[in-house]
């Protein structure tokens, strides 16, 4: 079978020489998709299912983390083998060691003939060896490391109110009443037992001021405060459901993050 395979990356002369190189290096990839931006990968590669998608780190809207983290949770579960991810980035080499040491490959811009060989053959490798239920889990498991290391580094001042502001009223919610943050378009939904806020924050901006032993997000868009899941139950398509204390609507955890609720 001929394999495919989707480039994302926003600058259309790296992009173009990419495709150049590939065609030289790998003549029989067959490039499925060429887009810019990050939410149209993601459109894309559920789409077409490629085997393989290059990914930029730095792309507008979504980053390639974000694409990534977003294909693994949002992969259909039609036995379609998890596509292998290669980033491309413009760190320098220590700034990649990172991404080297979870067995995600990675192209360093611009990208070097040499190296593309080796990324191909690797490549290569992985595809011939690769079966569908273990390649889905290994790439679980790379997304969940590679997320952890990318996390920010400095100790940002912990939340312990949130400020919702409501025309000229600004409502002052503990911290410790939130059952959980759900991502909103610019928005970020804060719920409560009774109430529901607005605040005009991204997930990204407030993920780091939350005590992350007490908030567990278990999807790209939703944060739970772990003392108000009362049960978590695994469907037969493998999804985890979470019962919620004070609130009637189940939350449902990403493959990403149900390991988070295994048995002691």
């Amino acid at each position: 079978m001929t394999p495919t395979a989707l480039i994302a990356e926003d600058e259309p002369l790296l992009s173009a020489s990419l495709q150049a190189e590939l065609a030289e290096t790998w003549p029989e990839l067959r490039i499925v998709a060429s887009v810019g931006e990050g939410a149209q990968a993601l459109q894309q590669a559920l789409q077409l299912k490629p085997a393989l998608c290059f990914l930029d780190i730095r792309m507008p809207g979504m980053s390639g983390l974000e694409v990534a983290q977003a294909l693994a949770e949002d992969w259909p579960e039609d036995g379609t083998p998890f596509p292998l991810l290669v980033f491309i980035t413009a760190y320098d080499q220590y700034a990649v060691q990172a991404f080297a040491a979870q067995a995600v490959d990675y192209l360093l811009k611009p990208v070097e003939p040499e190296r593309l060989a080796q990324c191909c053959a690797r490549l290569q490798r992985q595809l011939a060896a690769r079966e569908a239920p273990q390649a889905m889990q290994q790439a679980v498991d790379q997304l969940r490391a590679l997320l952890g290391s990318a996390a920010p580094t400095f100790a940002a001042p912990k939340l312990e109110v949130i400020q919702a502001g409501v025309g000229a009223t600004v409502h002052f919610v503990p911290l410790d009443e939130v059952i959980y943050f759900e991502a909103a378009d610019r928005y970020v939904r804060v719920v409560t037992a009774d109430k529901e806020h607005l605040i005009r924050l991204s997930l990204r901006e407030l993920l780091p001021q939350l005590d992350e032993t007490k908030f567990w997000q278990i999807h790209r868009g939703t944060v739970v405060q772990a003392r108000m899941v009362t049960s978590a139950t695994r469907d037969e398509a493998g999804k985890m459901h979470l019962s919620l204390r004070g609130r009637p609507e189940k939350l449902t955890a990403s493959r990403l993050y149900a390991h988070l609720f295994k048995p002691m």
